[in-house]
Formats: C-alpha cells, structure tokens, sequence
C-alpha cells in the first residue's frame, strides 16, 4: 500500500520582507500618533455601545410611544413575537436592536419617519 501524499502545495508560513516593512511602518506611526508626535493620521471614535435594556424600559418605551406591541414590532422592523419575548423577559435585544430602541428613546419621531 502506497502512503498518501499531501497534493497541495503548502503555503509560505512566513510573510514578505515586503508586507512586514509595511506593517512595521504602520506600528510606528501608531506609536508616534500615541505619543502625541503625529497628528495628520485619521482617527474614528466609535461612540460606547448602548446598555442593555431591561423589560420594564422596553415596556416603558413602548408606553411613551402611545403603540400596541405589533405596532412597535412593525416600527422596529422586528416580529410581535420578539417584541411579546422581550417584555416577558424570555429574549434580551441583540446589539442592533438596543441601538435602535436607544434612538426610539431618545428621538421617538426617527422611528415615525
């Protein structure tokens, strides 16, 4: 019997001089934009994500809204059965819908828009 033999040709585990120059460049800008030597790199501050939401919040919000639970499903683009979830406490919002509900309560007219 004859022994298997791998047919694919393994890959490089190693990277380019190339590529790793570049990657070493790049930490050294890092670095010098931490320590307040260079300040002409773009920099994106992404806002905290939102706090969880607890039943009696989601059941409150939908209250301040004046909305029947498949009215505020409809409104969230989410079933009357996530929403029935959420307020018994069953299913907690994922992070898209806590961002979503963080919006409805601060600026509810987003959401009739």
């Amino acid at each position: 019997m004859k022994p298997v033999r791998n047919k694919k040709k393994q890959k490089n585990k190693y990277m380019s001089d190339a590529l790793f120059g570049e990657l070493k460049e790049s930490l050294e800008q890092v670095l010098q934009h931490a320590r307040g030597k260079r300040a002409d790199l773009r920099v994106t501050v992404l806002p905290a994500p939102p706090s969880p939401m607890s039943r009696s919040e989601i059941v409150e919000l939908r209250g301040e809204l004046n909305c029947s639970q498949a009215v505020f499903a409809r409104l969230l683009n989410v079933s009357l059965k996530t929403v029935q979830a959420w307020e018994q406490g069953v299913r907690e919002p994922g992070d898209a819908a806590l961002k979503l509900l963080t919006i409805a309560r601060k600026n509810p007219e987003a959401l009739l828009s």
